[in-house]
């Protein structure tokens, strides 16, 4: 067994700790390649069980460590695109790109060092690695969805995003579960490597390939048996514009910017719903009539226009600020309005704004104020869409309405802050897995892409890429019946793991007993 508490000490064994630390970065850095855009899931193998390696026989200030250079490692460069935000408006952040991406890394670090933490101490109890890192990396990652405003930005299951078989373990225990099983069966694989003898190695492998094979077998009769039953709906038109963020909110661009929307939207070819990006109008579009009538030219009969647009409305002496999406209908009407609740800090607002001498990096003319919360908007005979704002879709279980199930979930965004980096399509592998968690087909509208139809098994049937300008004319799939996911949410992940822990009790204990005495023959 490895002793790393060893390598910590100081004196001859010192220099091996230069060999494990750097290690735990590499790895780290590793899985990044196995998230889409590059999608390399023989990586998350790779980095996942060299993990579990070097936490066998790990203790103390050692597991946390290994943990903490792991997080490092995946979160430095996996969110090194967020710099490109600083770098709008360079003259006022662009010195603040490097220390912010670092210090982001460096305090979500934090989770997979707790993680790896408990995992060290549960197998120190005599409890199976694989089972300990996989329940603690879970637990870990829910905390980094809900602590504070949360940030569930790359969880371990988006590794498997653009491998649609086995993505559809998320229809059942959603994201933050099948990473679970992820995270258990590459563990295993790191045990197999680790084990002291043959039994244990062949054990350990059939363990992983039966998990792993498991979830293709349920990920392939979920799409054969249920596929026909997506049907084809209405039409709609996506407009992607792709207008910088530089040029977004220039007034000597406004003009340019609203003939290129009208202009696309205009296009020859017939839809019913109009889907514009988040923020498009470069304005109050709730209180300019001429615009809405302006707009309501260009919609054919009975069409309805969604389209991103800030909000304001008088309180006191003072206003109030909502990022929102409007339905607008033929006659310039706003039929039905969704305010995103979920806000991003330092970009939409600035938390504790009394105490952080900060400065939001988002033009605007105060904070944004959040919405109530998700919510399905109805407007004539449409299939009712649910709104999700940019931020907002990448919370698992929060983007659909519990009280009114939606048909469709409608993700209107602006990624033009991250450029052409690996960004946006992090970004839209997690509008990806809430199409596949909640059953609802999902139709995205970025600005400067990407902007997609995506089906209910996170099949993608249209797509505009990162920097295009055009349109999108294609039917909506039907939706699916609501998935176990869809119903009882983070509850599902909760019963895996007491089921997990139960399997082991009754079944996996005398066996794990079995092979620790072998191992000691």
């Amino acid at each position: 067994m490895i002793d790393l508490d060893g390598l910590l000490r100081v004196g001859s064994e010192g220099p091996r700790a230069a060999i494990w630390l750097p290690s735990g970065l590499i790895f780290g850095a590793v899985f990044v390649l196995a998230l889409p855009p590059f999608s390399l899931l023989p990586f998350a193998f790779l980095s996942l069980a060299a993990l579990s390696l070097l936490l066998r026989g790990a203790t103390g200030t050692s597991s946390i460590l290994i943990g903490f250079v792991f997080g490092l490692g995946q979160f430095a460069p996996g969110l090194f695109w967020i710099t490109e935000s600083f770098q709008v408006e360079a003259d006022r952040f662009g010195w603040l790109a490097l220390p912010s991406v670092l210090g982001l890394a460096a305090v979500l670090s934090v989770f997979p060092a707790l993680a790896c933490a408990l995992a060290a101490r549960l197998e120190r109890a005599g409890l199976p690695l694989a089972l300990s890192l996989a329940t603690s990396w879970t637990i870990a990652e829910w905390l980094r969805g809900h602590v504070l405003t949360g940030f569930p930005w790359n969880l371990a299951a988006y590794a498997l995003a653009d491998w649609t078989i086995l993505a559809q373990g998320a229809s059942v225990l959603g994201s933050y579960g099948l990473g679970f099983v992820l995270v258990f069966a590459a563990a295993s694989i790191g045990h197999a490597i680790g084990g002291p003898s043959r039994e244990s190695r062949r054990a350990n492998l059939g363990l992983a390939a039966a998990t792993m094979l498991a979830l293709a077998i349920f990920g392939s009769l979920r799409v054969a048996l249920l596929s026909a039953d997506t049907g084809q709906g209405r039409e709609v038109r996506i407009v992607q514009p792709n207008i910088l963020q530089s040029a977004k909110w220039d007034p000597a661009a406004r003009n340019a910017n609203i003939a290129r929307l009208l202009l696309l939207s205009a296009r020859p070819g017939a839809f019913d719903l109009l889907l514009w990006p988040e923020t498009a109008w470069p304005g109050f579009l709730a209180e300019d009539p001429g615009a809405r009538a302006m707009i309501g030219w260009l919609l054919p009969d009975r069409a309805v226009l969604l389209t991103g647009s800030p909000e304001r409305e008088a309180a006191g002496i003072d206003a109030i600020y909502r990022n929102a999406v409007l339905a607008i209908g033929p006659d310039g009407t706003v039929l039905a309005r969704y305010a995103k609740h979920h806000l991003v800090p330092f970009g939409e607002y600035v938390p504790w704004r009394s105490v952080l001498p900060f400065q939001r990096i988002v033009q605007s003319l105060g904070d944004f104020t959040p919405g109530p919360g998700p919510r399905t908007l109805a407007f004539g005979p449409f299939p009712f869409p649910g709104v999700a704002i940019c931020y907002e879709i990448i919370f698992p279980g929060h983007v659909v309405d519990d009280a009114i199930r939606p048909d469709w979930i409608f993700n209107a965004t602006n990624d033009a802050w991250f450029g052409t980096s690996i960004g946006p399509w992090q970004h839209f592998a997690s509008a990806r897995m809430r199409a596949v968690e909640e059953g609802l087909p999902l139709v995205r509208a970025a600005n400067t892409g990407i902007s997609a139809v995506v089906d209910p098994f996170g099949r993608v049937t249209a797509l505009l890429d990162l920097g295009e300008q055009g349109i999108i004319d294609a039917r909506l799939p039907r939706p699916l019946r609501a998935t176990l996911y869809a119903r009882f949410g983070d509850w599902m992940l909760l019963e895996m793991l007491v089921a997990s822990w139960t399997g082991y009790g009754l079944l996996g204990r005398k066996s794990a007993t079995r092979l620790r005495k072998g191992n000691t023959t």
